[in-house]
């Protein structure tokens, strides 16, 4: 994982922040100075919270947990776009799966996507419904051309939404925001169900409400891509750290004496050792029986 100096956090311009008009007073502890009525954000702070940021998705990426991150800023839209695509590309081979954890946001956060999922997740069903009609020539053919028509318009607009988190099947693991003040909507859904937040937060956002908060610049786009390019780093190295899951075997029981040719060996040598004892008594007696007979063999001579 490559660590981000001061130097590079200076030359993608993080250290700039909002005008002191509009700062948020929460955020003072993250400026440095203010120069020509423009708030300038510390950097050794920024660091710190990205260090941490860093961290903390890394730790989510080697337990397979799933990220979901959300931009609808213009000029954030295409840095996660790209950011997706190649963390995508640098998992296809991943036998884990976890390309289906990433998930994205770029156009509008919905209401409820974390606060009333299964009501939401309704219009991921119909997008998928959609999809698989407009691929269907069997099916098109049963409707008339406006009816197909209006099925591409409605795939279009749902599209547009839920492209990039259709695939959900429940809250994500982790949310990552650029810019916490413009989602505010989804920061407050993320508190209510618990969900951790990585944000980057400019100088009029409030940086109590974000788990892990990244005081950086959130409208330049070099800031924001090396930020979110940092983050998708952290992800993939988690995700390729992850063990694989364990198989267990049974184990096999060992009887306390032994094995079993151990256990049996010392009862053959009993019953070896009884044959052995029993012998010289069977002798006896038949030695016995025999001086009876000619005994009695003698006398009936003498008679």
């Amino acid at each position: 994982m490559k660590n981000i100096t001061l130097e590079e956090l200076l030359e993608a311009g993080c250290h700039f922040g909002h005008q002191v008009t509009r700062s948020n007073p929460k955020s003072r502890d993250f400026v440095f100075e203010n120069r020509d009525n423009i708030q300038i954000i510390d950097l050794v702070k920024t660091k710190e919270g990205l260090d941490e940021a860093i961290d903390f998705v890394r730790k989510l990426g080697e337990r397979g947990g799933s990220l979901l991150v959300v931009g609808t800023k213009r000029q954030a839209r295409p840095i996660i776009d790209e950011e997706i695509a190649r963390a995508k590309e640098l998992l296809k081979d991943d036998k884990t799966d976890s390309i289906s954890k990433l998930f994205y946001i770029t156009h509008r956060w919905i209401g409820g996507m974390l606060t009333n999922f299964p009501e939401v997740s309704k219009n991921f069903q119909k997008l998928e419904d959609l999809k698989a009609n407009l691929a269907s020539t069997e099916e098109k053919a049963k409707f008339t051309k406006k009816e197909v028509g209006q099925w591409e318009k409605e795939r279009q607009r749902l599209d547009s939404f839920y492209s990039g988190v259709w695939q959900l099947k429940g809250k994500p693991d982790a949310l990552f925001i650029i810019d916490s003040h413009l989602e505010n909507l989804a920061v407050r859904e993320a508190l209510s169900v618990g969900v951790p937040t990585v944000a980057i937060v400019d100088t009029n956002a409030d940086p109590f409400v974000i788990d892990h908060p990244i005081p950086a610049n959130d409208d330049a786009v070099g800031s924001v891509k090396l930020i979110v390019t940092a983050i998708m780093d952290a992800w993939v190295e988690g995700i390729k750290a992850q063990k694989p899951p364990k198989i267990e075997t049974p184990k096999e029981t060992k009887s306390p004496k032994g094995t079993e040719e151990e256990v049996e060996t010392p009862k053959e040598e009993k019953k070896v050792k009884t044959e052995k004892a029993e012998t010289p008594k069977k002798e006896k007696v038949v030695k016995a029986k025999k001086e009876k007979v000619v005994k009695i063999v003698k006398a009936s001579k003498t008679k």
